[in-house]
C-alpha cells in the first residue's frame, strides 16, 4: 500500500542540489516502490482538471527562466500510462469531477525536480494532472477523495506544490526561517495532525499570516488534494526546513 504524498518542490535548483531535502527525497524514493505514480503539479494550472494520457516518454518542460545553463540540461524521460489516466478519470466521473486528457504535454518542474530524486531511473510510469487553483478547498479535497484507495494498488500519489510561497517576500541569503511562516506552518501541522478539515477549509481567514504565506493558492491546493486521497490514520510531518526566510519545504504523509 502506497500513501499520499504532499511534498515541496521549492526552488527548480533543488534538481542538481545535493542538500538535505534532495538526500530526505532519495532515502523516500529508495523506501516507496509504487507501480505508478499520479503526481498533480502547481504549475500546470486549467479550469477543466487534466490527466496526461500517453504511452510514450515525457518531454522535459523548463518552466523557468534566469537559472543556470547546468538546470536546462536535465532529462526526465518518465513512460506515461493511458490505461492508468482512463482509470482515473473514471473515478472523477463516478464522483461528478469534470476531467479532460492530454496526450502531448511534457511533465513540468513541479514533477520532474522531485521525481529526479525520488525515482532517478525514470522507469516508473508518470501521470500529471493540472490543478484548477480557483476552487474551493473543499473541491481540491473532494478531487483527492475521488482517488482514495489507489494507494491499494500501489499508485503513489504525489501533490507537489508548497505551503508558504512568496517570491516577493524572499530574502536571499537568510537561512533562518522567517517567524510568520513558521507560525503558518504551525498552524498547519497543527489541524492536520486534529484532521480539523473544517477550519483547514478556512485557512485564508483562521489561519495566521494566510495571506503573507499563500497570495496565490496554486502550490498551496495540492495539499488538499494529497490530504484527501490519503490513506494513513495519522498524517505524518515528513520533512521542514526553510529557504530564504519564508519559502517553505514542509512535507506530509498521508
Amino acid at each position: 500500500m502506497m500513501p499520499s504524498l504532499f511534498l515541496a518542490h521549492g526552488s527548480p535548483m533543488i534538481a542538481i542540489q545535493d542538500n538535505r531535502y534532495t538526500r530526505f527525497l532519495k532515502e523516500l524514493g529508495m523506501n516507496l516502490n509504487p507501480k505508478a505514480i499520479i503526481i498533480f503539479t502547481a504549475h500546470w494550472e486549467s479550469d477543466v482538471l487534466t490527466i496526461s494520457s500517453r504511452d510514450d516518454e515525457y518531454e522535459t518542460i523548463y518552466d523557468f527562466y534566469g537559472f543556470p545553463e547546468e538546470l536546462y540540461q536535465v532529462t526526465y524521460p518518465a513512460k506515461g500510462s493511458t490505461t492508468i489516466a482512463n482509470k482515473i478519470q473514471k473515478r472523477f466521473e463516478r464522483h461528478g469531477i469534470q476531467s479532460k486528457l492530454d496526450k502531448r504535454r511534457g511533465l513540468d518542474h513541479g514533477s520532474w525536480t522531485v521525481l529526479k530524486h525520488l525515482y532517478p531511473e525514470a522507469n516508473i510510469p508518470v501521470v500529471q494532472i493540472s490543478v484548477h487553483p480557483f476552487l474551493p478547498p473543499e473541491e481540491q479535497f473532494r478531487i483527492g477523495e475521488a482517488l482514495k484507495g489507489m494507494g491499494q494498488e500501489d499508485m503513489l500519489i504525489i501533490g507537489s506544490g508548497a505551503t508558504s510561497h512568496n517570491l516577493r517576500m524572499l530574502k536571499w541569503g537568510q537561512h533562518t526561517p522567517e517567524p510568520w511562516a513558521v507560525e503558518f506552518d504551525d498552524w498547519l501541522i497543527d489541524h492536520i495532525h486534529q484532521k480539523n478539515y473544517q477550519k483547514l477549509f478556512q485557512y485564508e481567514t483562521l489561519a495566521p499570516h494566510a495571506q503573507l504565506a499563500v497570495p496565490r493558492s496554486e502550490h498551496f491546493v495540492p495539499l488538499f488534494i494529497a490530504m484527501g486521497s490519503g490513506c494513513m490514520e495519522t498524517p505524518e510531518v515528513i520533512y521542514r526546513e526553510y529557504e530564504m526566510g519564508s519559502l517553505s519545504y514542509l512535507s506530509f504523509q498521508f
